[in-house]
C-alpha cells in the first residue's frame, strides 16, 4: 500500500513539474499568418525579444514574402517601442534593402528620417543629427515623391537648417567673446550664405557688425548696424543697433 502511495505521488509531482514547465515553453512555430498574430501580440505585451524571435522566424520561413515584410516592419516598430531608436532605424534600413518597392517603403524611409530628427538635442549637440536628417527627408522626397508626408517633410527641413544655423551662429559667438573677429565672421558669413532663412537672422547682422567694429572696419561695421535696423523686430536689437551706429 504504501509502494502505491509513493508511486502515485511521484507521477502526480511529474505532472504538476510538467504542467509548470509547459507554461513557460513557447508554442511551436505554425503558419505565417497564425505565427505573425501571435508575435504582434507578444509585442503589444511587451514581450518584445520573443515577439521579435517569432517574427524572425516568419521572415527565414516566408517563400510567399506575404508575411515577411509585415514581420521586418513590426521589429522595428518594436524597437520604437523598446526605446531603441538606433536599432529601429537599423531594422527599417534591412526592409529598405529588402522590398525597395513594397508599398509601405515610403513609410520606412519616413521613420528613418522621423527617428533620426528626434536625435537632434541642441544646436551645441544636435548638429549632427540635423544633417544626417536633412539626408534622410531628401532622400524620401525623392525616392518617393508622393509619399504622404510633404508638409511635415518642409516643416523638419526648416528645424533641421535652423539648427545648423544656431550652431555656426552658437561657434560665431564663442569666436566674438575670444576676440577672434575673423573667424568669428567666417562662421556668421555661412549662417547668411547657406541659412538665409534663419529665425534670428538680424541677431546674425548685429553680432557681424560688432565684429567688425572690433576689426576697426567702420564701413562694414555701420552697414551691418544698418541692417539690423532695418529687419529687426525687437526694440532691445534695434536699440543696441543705433548705439553701435553713434559709437561710429
Amino acid at each position: 500500500m504504501l509502494t502505491v502511495v509513493c508511486v502515485t505521488v511521484v507521477c502526480l509531482s511529474t505532472v504538476f513539474m510538467l504542467s509548470c514547465s509547459s507554461k513557460d515553453i513557447k508554442p511551436p512555430y505554425t503558419d505565417e499568418k497564425d505565427s505573425y498574430e501571435r508575435a504582434v501580440k507578444l509585442i503589444e505585451d511587451k514581450k518584445y525579444t520573443d515577439g521579435r524571435d517569432l517574427l524572425t522566424e516568419v521572415i527565414n520561413r516566408d517563400r510567399t514574402k506575404t508575411y515577411a515584410p509585415l514581420a521586418q516592419l513590426k521589429i522595428a516598430e518594436s524597437y520604437i517601442k523598446d526605446d531603441e531608436s538606433t536599432l529601429a532605424i537599423e531594422e527599417y534600413r534591412k526592409f529598405l534593402s529588402s522590398y525597395p518597392d513594397n508599398r509601405y517603403a515610403p513609410n520606412a524611409q519616413y521613420q528613418i528620417a522621423a527617428l533620426t530628427f528626434s536625435q537632434i538635442e541642441g544646436a551645441d549637440r544636435g548638429y549632427k543629427a540635423a544633417e544626417s536628417a536633412i539626408k534622410e527627408f531628401k532622400k524620401l522626397a525623392e525616392l518617393y515623391p508622393r509619399n504622404p508626408y510633404r508638409d511635415v517633410i518642409e516643416l523638419r527641413l526648416q528645424k533641421c537648417r535652423n539648427v545648423l544655423a544656431e550652431h555656426e551662429f552658437y561657434v560665431g559667438k564663442f569666436y566674438l567673446k575670444k576676440g577672434a573677429f575673423k573667424a568669428a565672421i567666417g562662421r556668421f558669413n555661412t549662417v547668411m550664405e547657406k541659412y538665409s532663412d534663419f529665425t534670428a537672422i538680424s541677431e546674425v547682422y548685429y553680432h557681424m557688425a560688432v565684429s567688425y567694429k572690433g576689426l576697426k572696419d567702420k564701413d562694414k561695421a555701420r552697414e551691418y548696424f544698418q541692417k539690423v535696423m532695418e529687419v529687426a523686430k525687437e526694440d532691445k536689437l534695434r536699440k543696441d543697433a543705433q548705439k553701435g551706429l553713434n559709437s561710429l
